[in-house]
């Protein structure tokens, strides 16, 4: 089961990724954008980003939307004011939970997110126009990118005293991940057309390597290996950790986020425009299945499927 927010459609669907049939609809307010899971797949939580894209103008919403995934519902609200356009989500191994406020430079802590009224904690990036970020498995980093500022910044959730430390690794970096080991983060600067890697703990730039498009999302695949979707190229590209392009493959649409199986080689690629989700065999690189989905499909995760 995949589930999916569709930011157009103002909504969460659950769909069968075999038959690629849509088994339900979770109704939202306007314009939900990212989404995380808990370990043990029975809540979702979902940022109320409140507008279609980083560039449109308005205040945006103030809310975290918890979703019951067996259910299949709405169970709560989480009242993030004055707090605003929520976007980027993450989720520890202790399934803490941490929301970034664009509006606001300033990232949320909810210990217990599935009873939680308000955030416990909030800690400043000192970025602006924060809109995503990568999280170590204990929670005791947190690395936030800065749109306006193009800065990443290392953040200490359980610790406001200690000031981030800032990088800019190049113009406009929005998506970031870490590699396996924990030592070195991968972010895609999109205005710079790079793929960059930074020291996860002095914050300094190793090395960097031209994508020759506009590298929106990046993902660890392995020790080896990294993901990135490409919307300027509609593409989607395996690099080496050592930032080597591997192989790339075009797509009939312009990929966003994507899901990735936990034991097969898969990978479920939202693409907008089209309003479907690719299904690609990571081992032939090539896409081999996919389903229909609402307006704009993003953000995704796996689920198991029901007995």
């Amino acid at each position: 089961m995949l589930v999916v927010v569709e930011k157009s459609s103002h909504a969460v669907s659950f769909y069968e990724t075999g038959a690629g049939r849509r088994v339900g609809t979770v109704p939202l307010p306007d314009y939900p954008h990212e989404m995380v899971v808990d370990a043990r797949r029975r809540f979702a939580y979902v940022g109320h980003y409140g507008v279609r894209m980083s560039s449109s103008a308005g205040e945006g919403g103030a809310a975290v939307f918890v979703i019951d995934l067996v259910e299949r519902s709405l169970v709560r609200t989480i009242d993030t004011r004055p707090f605003r356009r929520i976007h980027g989500m993450g989720i520890d191994r202790e399934d803490r939970l941490y929301a970034l406020s664009e509006d606001r430079a300033v990232l949320l802590g909810f210990d217990a997110p599935a009873t939680d009224e308000a955030p416990v904690r909030a800690v400043p990036t000192h970025g602006v126009k924060t809109h995503l970020f990568a999280l170590s498995r204990d929670g005791e980093r947190a690395y936030v990118t800065g749109l306006l500022s193009h800065t990443v910044s290392l953040v200490r959730p359980y610790d406001a005293a200690v000031p981030p430390l800032l990088v800019t690794p190049g113009q406009l970096p929005e998506s970031s991940t870490l590699s396996r080991d924990e030592k070195t983060l991968f972010v895609g600067a999109r205005r710079s057309s790079t793929l960059v890697a930074v020291d996860a703990r002095t914050m300094k730039v190793r090395r960097e390597a031209a994508t020759g498009g506009d590298p929106l999302r990046v993902y660890t695949l392995d020790d080896e290996r990294l993901l990135v979707t490409d919307i300027a190229a509609r593409t989607l590209t395996v690099w080496s950790t050592g930032l080597r392009p591997i192989r790339s493959l075009a797509l009939d649409g312009t990929p966003a986020a994507v899901s990735l199986h936990p034991s097969e080689p898969l990978a479920y690629v939202s693409l907008l425009g089209t309003d479907r989700v690719a299904v690609v065999d990571l081992d032939r690189f090539a896409v081999v299945g996919g389903f229909a989905t609402q307006r704009e499909p993003d953000a995704s995760a796996l689920l198991p499927a029901r007995a």
